[in-house]
């Protein structure tokens, strides 16, 4: 049994491997065709064509695109993230502070986020048609309605210009006690914890109900078990795995949303800098941000599926 385990976890680990290489692949081949030459933008639109040339063979942008994406690929792979072609600074230099700032958001989303909608979709399932059900599927498919973009907009019209009660820019600074710190992560947060906590909702009040339509639920329940009993004891235990993936769906969809919150509040994060490297074709930046993006994509994914194989016999 340990050893079908073991096999089932490192399949599991190769089978992300190779979807981080394919994903590289994917990465590298639609940066490469972005419009516009990296040479004309950074020597501006006076360059002549010797020097945008000159620039092009310093760059390496002349060599075959295979040669370029096995140079690109190995040096991720050695740690070496190449250096900016905008700022000619080392790209880990350039992403220490912003992904330090774009973990920080993604935890305080999270840390609200996911009790509140765990809680609401429990127990949603508990009083399963009841008013409260009701209520809380109606917000949920209105949330999930609203892009984040439009979140986004109403709370900065809302709290920043009409009640000037927080700021409209975020910015990511040493936070000084509690209140500074709801002052600067309120509205991103508020945006972002949108964006994932209907989806999940949804999710985990789907398991739960399905958990308690089986017959050992059931049995409890004529037994005279409590209907928090039953869920707690019964049903959530064996609905772990589908919540599970529910939570890491959940905050995958962060991965969009911080791109486009990070952009309206100005927040000095990797999805910012990625947004700006756009600007200036700074394709060495914007393929380490998006293989970032990937990677964490792959690893809450990867993550929930070992928690779901380990916790449902069944799976195995």
């Amino acid at each position: 049994m340990q050893r079908s385990i073991a096999s089932l976890l490192t399949a599991r680990l190769l089978v992300a491997l190779l979807t981080l290489v394919i994903v590289s692949f994917v990465v590298f081949a639609a940066t490469s065709i972005l419009p516009g030459d990296v040479a004309e933008v950074l020597l501006g639109q006076a360059a002549t064509p010797e020097a945008v040339k000159g620039l092009r063979t310093a760059m390496h942008l002349d060599d075959p695109a295979l040669v370029r994406f096995g140079r690109w690929l190995f040096g991720l792979a050695s740690g070496d993230l190449g250096v900016s072609y905008a700022n000619r600074m080392p790209i880990a230099q350039l992403i220490g502070g912003r992904l330090l700032n774009s973990l920080k958001l993604a935890g305080v989303t999270a840390l609200f986020a996911v009790p509140v909608a765990l809680t609401l979709g429990i127990t949603a399932a508990m009083w399963r048609g009841t008013w409260y059900d009701r209520v809380v599927s109606v917000l949920t498919i209105g949330v999930i309605s609203v892009p984040e973009f439009m979140v986004a907009t109403s709370a900065v019209l809302l709290f920043a210009v009409h009640l000037k009660w927080l700021p409209a820019l975020s910015i990511a600074r040493d936070v000084q006690g509690l209140g500074e710190m709801l002052r600067v992560y309120a509205m991103p947060v508020m945006t972002l914890a949108f964006v994932i906590s209907a989806q999940m909702i949804r999710m985990t009040r789907a398991a739960v109900v399905e958990a308690l339509d089986t017959p050992y639920a059931e049995m409890a329940t004529l037994k005279g078990a409590s209907r928090t009993r039953v869920v707690l004891r019964h049903a959530l235990p064996n609905a772990l795995g589908p919540i599970v993936n529910a939570v890491a769906l959940s905050l995958s969809y962060l991965l969009g949303g911080v791109i486009i919150v990070e952009t309206i509040f100005n927040y000095p994060g990797v999805a910012k800098l990625m947004v700006d490297a756009v600007a200036t074709r700074d394709l060495p930046l914007i393929q380490t941000c998006a293989m970032i993006f990937c990677l964490v994509y792959l690893i809450l994914i990867t993550t929930a599926d070992i928690i779901a194989l380990l916790s449902n016999p069944r799976l195995r």
